[in-house]
């Protein structure tokens, strides 16, 4: 009579921690490809940005959710402006009208500007041309609370960091986080976060 036991021969059991071992691999290897495609997607919107060719990214914003600009790392889903794909290509190409983006660090007085300004003047992205993005990990932070993680609980967060200059001891450093998600298998920008020194 043949019996049967539980036990796996040699060849089998490395077999299996072969097949797992591969498994491992093309799994890593896959959100390896993810990760630096969107690192590639996030540095071409910067760079765009920072070109003050901001019409190119039109159509990275999100089609249903749109983009959201948060001043600081603290975002503020009741306040902060929102724009969908549509109104942020009419507002791009209408500069008389301005906007109330949240209020200044330090006087608490309101930033009223278009948004071309906005984009120039606030996101700075020319700030990032040197950074190297880091992708779903906050490398580095200033005094305020960021609450990405809490607002964003399945998108993918690429961080751009400026260091600042000697001349302000580092003090004008400043960070910006381009926020994904994604929709019918690509993924779009929902957010434009800054942060900078605070008091």
């Amino acid at each position: 009579m043949l019996v049967t036991t539980g036990c796996q021969s040699s060849a089998e059991s490395n077999a299996t921690v072969s097949n797992q071992s591969n498994s491992n691999s093309s799994t890593s290897f896959v959100a390896d490809i993810s990760q630096q495609t969107l690192r590639q997607q996030a540095l071409r919107i910067q760079r765009a940005l920072a070109n003050n060719d901001y019409a190119r990214i039109t159509n990275d914003i999100h089609p249903t959710r749109g983009v959201r600009f948060s001043m600081y790392a603290y975002v503020r889903p009741e306040t902060d402006k929102v724009f969908s794909r549509e109104q942020y290509a009419q507002y791009l190409n209408d500069s008389k009208i301005r906007f109330t983006w949240g209020a200044l660090d330090g006087t608490g007085e309101p930033l009223i500007i278009s948004l071309p300004q906005y984009l120039d003047t606030w996101v700075d992205a020319s700030k990032f041309n040197e950074s190297t993005p880091s992708v779903n990990e906050f490398k580095h932070s200033g005094n305020m609370i960021n609450n990405i993680d809490k607002i964003y609980q399945d998108s993918d967060v690429v961080e751009f960091y400026y260091k600042g200059t000697e001349e302000y001891s580092g003090m004008d450093w400043r960070i910006m986080r381009l926020v994904f998600d994604e929709y019918q298998g690509q993924r779009y920008l929902v957010a434009i976060v800054n942060e900078q020194w605070t008091t």
